[in-house]
């Protein structure tokens, strides 16, 4: 199993496209410079991923005497959280909650291990994300997705995903729910460094 986990990595290092990296730095790097917001949704452990991106783009990103970026994950205030489910069910969690804040250019990044699923239904998972992806449409707001298998609607639905190249468990909910914490530390260092060129650029 841990040589069998260890190849695994070593070749989704390899095939993971590294120019939809690039555009989902492009597109945060456009709403730092635009003063928009940030929006990070998930469910289960990519609940945890969407705290951490959040708290990440609030603070890692910062650059002495720069202007910060605003963003915020929508899994983070449980009392909200488990209003919404206890009074409308679990679909519309982030949905309800985007819809007073969401505003053209603003971003919406998803984290999901099948990206959503396409339709609607019984036995169908993580509508909620989907509802959310779809407000941001309508709302001509950016779409980051990170997911991986299929990609699921999130391939359909954002501006960029980022698929882990896995297709099988029983390694691959791991397996995707863990590189995307390293995409998340890879994107967040690649903004950083973009943001120190733009200003290094204006006191030349």
């Amino acid at each position: 199993m841990i040589d069998d986990f260890i190849s695994e990595l070593q070749r989704i290092i390899k095939e993971t496209d590294k120019q939809k990296i690039q555009e989902a730095v492009n597109i945060l790097f456009d709403a730092w410079e635009k003063n928009k917001t940030v929006f990070v949704i998930g469910c289960g452990g990519s609940a945890s991923t969407a705290t951490h991106f959040a708290a990440d783009l609030s603070k890692t990103i910062l650059v002495p005497g720069a202007k910060g970026l605003k963003a915020m994950a929508l899994v983070d205030n449980i009392p909200l959280v488990s209003a919404w489910i206890n009074d409308y069910g679990w679909n519309s969690i982030f949905k309800e909650q985007l819809e007073p804040w969401i505003q053209k250019d603003d971003v919406l990044v998803g984290f999901s291990v099948h990206g959503g699923s396409v339709g609607e239904g019984v036995n169908i998972w993580s509508q909620n994300l989907n509802q959310a992806m779809k407000l941001a449409k309508e709302t001509k707001a950016k779409i980051i997705g990170f997911s991986g298998f299929d990609g699921g609607a999130m391939s359909q639905m954002a501006n960029v995903n980022i698929i882990v190249p896995v297709n099988a468990e029983p390694l691959g909910t791991p397996l995707i729910e863990g590189f995307h914490v390293v995409l998340n530390h890879l994107i967040i260092a690649s903004l950083k460094d973009k943001i120190k060129n733009y200003l290094r650029s204006y006191e030349i």
